[in-house]
This record gives structure tokens, C-alpha cells and sequence, in this order.
């Protein structure tokens, strides 16, 4: 079965999984297997002022709406592509006298495309939003408490001239939202801002190991000729030469987990047993839960102790984070790093996630060669473990290339910089803000390093200069939060 637009792939019945999405044709690493439009998406209650309603881009200063004084957008022409999603909406919030939360807002997007374009196929769907799965049936009681809540808010808010939709088809949209809501990130990928509805994407199975991944897209209508303006979408890209009829899997969680911790996130959060090879055979297991070995082999015991003493020192940093502590950060890693590194093995995850918090925090503080030191640490253990085009590798060794060449290590960070543009032509593609972003770093430091191979003393002294003549550019603050998942689950 294929859809316009979607002549690539076919939905397919896939062995244990149920529905699934198969390649039609060959593609190769990096090619667009397809994009889609969001069915309905909405900004994360938290950051409604200051995230465009339309794109989802991040921006200093926002239109906001004038009638209902809630929905914000980048400027007149985001404003006018958004209206038909906002026309009811805008109205529903005026009469209520507030906005409901993100879920009821996303249920109410659905709801109010469904009034005006039915149930059935959507141009470009493979699947109607009916037929999504909703795992209603394997919520538990506090999970079943949360739907009642959620159905009860969102009939509040509903406007009575509305098409009306009973009640089993409403906790049906909300348990659509629930496992199907696909995480929307800013242009930079580095926070997630919103969630929407994807009804071709919630077709891909999820395998820890994808042949795929899902980059978001947030478009782009800064062109004066509307005709060039680039829509909000999501892009199926793949991973590795994929032959016609392969499944096309990503994946739902990082893979930064031991196969057990993965598969029990992916029974609590999808209510699925993953069966992938990486989970079957336990596949890098052993990588992420390395000790050192040889004559220096510690007991069980003291790996038990330091561990331990990791996740403890890991719910510290969090709460620190929390509070804008991050010098108390930084003590707590360097803490815990002076207690795993006689202990820990290079690719130990617990001894990489203090590496990434440490990093991340010390170049926020200017800190840039200690920072340097445990970003090439963390990057070397990360290749280890990743599959060589994973998104989210990339990302990483973007950020340590950067630290290093704010430490004045320039071949180091030219080198690390030019690595992750490689991943990210793969993963988000050459027209991605990020991947423009990094190919202007990469002709920078080529540049830089031509000058510094040619004279490296006056290489650092023009560094120097150029440095006292501009503004420092502080790195961006610390996120409390993981990189964006793919699905987003309501906390």
C-alpha cells in the first residue's frame, strides 16, 4: 500500500510487530526516504512565549496573537500559515478565558482537522489517525486516572458548536497522542519544544541497532518569494544502504543503555518486548559496563560501590543543575571521577554520562581546556558504542571539536569538527540549520589551521587579539535535560 508522496515505502505486516514500513526502492546513506508534515503540533506549555507556534523555531522577539494574547509566531508570514490550525483554537481559548494544557491542546488539533477533513486517509497517509495504535487496553490505574483527567479537561474546553465525538474516541486521540507523540526540537537540536502527530513515521518499528533515523525539520520561510519557503516536517533519512524490501526501523530510546535498562524503558513506554539482535545477543553490553582489567582488575564489590556511587552522584548533579549550581557541578564530577577512574573501563556509561555532564558545564563556565579533556574522553568512548552515523554522536562530537577550539586546540577541534559534519550530512542533511551551522565552523578552522601550521606564533598571537577585540561567546547554559528523545511521553 503507498500514498502519494510515499511511493518509496510500503506498509506491511511485520512478523511479531504488526504493521511496519518497508524500502520499495535502494537507498543509501543519507538519502530522504521521505518527509512528512505534522498532522497536528503544539508547542510544550512551558515555552509557549517564546517558541513560534508554526515553525517551532526559537526566537528573541515573537508576534504574539492578538485575539487570544497565547499563540506566538516568528512574524507575519508564520502567523498566516498557522491560522487555519489556530482560526478554532484561538476562539476555543478566548471563551474558556485560558489555555489547557499541551495534550488537550494537541487532542483538540486532531479533533478540529478531523471536523473539517474526516477521519479516513489524509493526503500523504499511509494510515488514518483511526487506525494508530493508542494501547488504551495496557494502561495501568494511575495511567487510566490520567486519561479520565485528561477527557474531563479536554470536554471543558471543547467548544458546543464543535462537531462532538464520544467518549471512546476521545481517549482513543489521547492514547494516540500518548504513544505516537513525536518530540519537536528547536533548529538547533538541542531542546525539545513541542510535540505532534506523524501517522506515517508511527509506522517504523523500532530497532536498537535502525538502519534509519527521524530528524526534524523546522523549515524555513525567511525567503522574500513564498514559492521558496520550506514546510515544518520530519525527514525519514537512512543510516546505512538499505535494498528493496528491507524494514524500515529507528530507533524509539538512545542507545547510551545496557539491553536490559532498554528494554524494560521500551515495555514501560511503547508496551512492547524488543527483540532487536543488540537486545537478543546483548550486543556492546559488555562495553558499556567495562572495568578495568589486567593486574589492576577490581573486585565485584568495589565495582558495586562505584556505581552505586555514580547513580547517587548523578541525582546530586541533577538537582544541582536544577538550581543554576554548576560550580557544585563540577566538584560533583570531579568527585566521581576521581572514584571511577581506577575502577571504571574507557566506554563505562556511567563514567561517560559525568564526562558529558563535566564537559558540558565546564565550557559554560569558560573552563575550556579541562573541558577539552573530558569532551575527546567522552567522544572516544561514544565511538566505542554508537553506530558510526548515530545523530546523537554526532551532536557530541560537534560540541567537544567547538570546546577545543575555545581552548586554543586547533588541529584537535578542526579535526573533531570536521568528523561530525560527516555524521550530520548523513543524519540531518547538507540544507539542516545545524549542518550550515558546522560547515562554517569547518571553513573556519581550516583556515585557522592552514595559519597556524604556517606560523603558530603569530597564529596565537592574532587568536589573542581577535579574542580581546569581541565580545566572549559564552557557551549556551546547561540543560537539565537528555537529548531530545524521539517519542514524547507525558510526565
Amino acid at each position: 500500500m503507498t500514498k502519494g508522496g510515499m511511493e518509496s515505502v510500503e506498509v506491511f505486516t511485520s512478523e511479531g510487530k504488526g504493521r511496519g514500513l518497508k524500502a520499495q526502492k535502494e537507498f543509501l546513506p543519507g538519502d530522504v526516504i521521505f518527509a512528512e508534515p505534522a498532522y497536528a503540533a503544539v508547542v510544550f506549555d512551558s515555552l509557549t512565549h517564546v517558541i513560534c507556534h508554526t515553525c517551532f523555531k526559537r526566537q528573541e522577539r515573537l508576534h504574539r496573537c492578538g485575539q487570544c494574547k497565547f499563540a506566538y509566531y516568528c512574524d507575519r508570514t508564520c502567523q498566516r500559515a498557522a491560522w487555519l490550525n489556530h482560526k478554532n483554537e484561538c476562539s476555543a481559548i478566548k471563551k474558556h478565558g485560558k489555555a489547557p494544557t499541551e495534550n488537550i491542546r494537541l487532542a483538540a488539533r486532531i479533533m478540529w482537522k478531523i471536523e473539517r477533513e474526516g477521519s479516513g486517509l489524509a493526503e500523504g497517509c499511509l494510515v488514518s489517525i483511526d487506525d494508530l495504535q493508542n494501547h488504551v487496553d495496557s494502561l495501568d490505574e494511575e495511567e487510566k486516572k490520567e486519561l479520565r483527567a485528561d477527557v474531563e479537561s479536554f470536554l471543558e474546553f471543547w467548544p458546543s458548536q464543535s462537531q462532538q465525538f464520544g467518549m471512546q474516541y476521545i481517549s482513543h486521540i489521547f492514547g494516540v497522542i500518548n504513544c505516537n507523540g513525536f518530540t519537536l526540537s528547536d533548529q538547533r537540536g538541542l531542546q525539545a519544544v513541542g510535540v505532534g502527530i506523524f501517522p506515517n513515521l508511527c509506522q517504523a518499528n523500532h530497532d536498537c541497532w535502525p538502519n534509519c533515523t527521524v530528524i526534524f525539520n523546522n523549515g524555513n520561510h525567511e525567503a522574500v518569494r513564498s514559492m521558496f519557503h520550506t514546510q515544518m516536517r520530519i525527514e525519514l533519512r537512512a543510516l546505512s544502504k538499505i535494498s528493496p524490501g528491507d524494514e524500515l526501523t529507528v530507533s524509539y530510546v538512545d542507545f547510551l543503555n545496557v539491553s536490559e535498562e532498554r528494554r524494560k524503558q521500551l515495555k514501560k513506554q511503547y508496551y512492547f518486548d524488543c527483540t532487536c539482535e543488540h537486545c537478543k545477543k546483548q550486543i556492546k553490553d559488555d562495553l558499556m559496563l567495562a572495568v578495568k582489567a589486567g593486574e589492576s582488575k577490581p573486585s565485584a564489590e568495589t565495582v558495586k560501590e562505584v556505581i552505586q556511587f555514580s547513580k547517587d552522584t548523578l541525582e546530586k548533579i541533577s538537582k544541582a543543575r536544577m538550581e543554576g549550581l554548576y560550580h557544585e557541578v563540577v566538584k560533583l564530577c570531579r568527585e566521581c571521577l576521581k572514584k571511577q577512574e581506577p575502577v571504571l573501563g574507557d566506554t563505562n556509561i556511567y563514567l561517560l554520562r559525568i564526562l558529558s555532564i563535566a564537559s558540558e558545564v565546564l565550557s559554560y563556565l569558560q573552563m575550556f581546556e579541562e573541558a577539552a579533556d573530558y569532551a575527546k574522553r567522552m567522544v572516544d568512548g561514544y565511538q566505542k558504542i554508537y553506530h558510526p552515523n548515530n545523530a546523537q554522536l554526532g551532536m557530541a562530537v560537534m560540541r567537544a571539536g567547538v570546546t577545543h577550539w575555545h581552548a586554543g586546540l586547533i588541529e584537535a577541534g578542526h579535526g573533531l569538527i570536521c568528523k561530525a559534519y560527516a555524521i550530520l550530512l548523513i543524519t540531518h542533511g547538507p540544507s539542516h540549520p545545524i549542518t550550515k551551522d558546522l560547515e562554517v565552523m569547518r571553513v573556519q578552522t581550516e583556515m585557522e589551521l592552514r595559519m597556524f601550521q604556517q606560523n603558530e606564533f603569530m597564529y596565537y598571537k592574532m587568536r589573542e587579539a581577535a579574542l580581546k577585540n569581541q565580545k566572549i561567546q559564552v557557551m549556551p547554559e546547561p540543560s537539565n535535560e537528555t537529548s531530545p528523545s524521539l517519542f514524547h511521553k507525558k510526565e
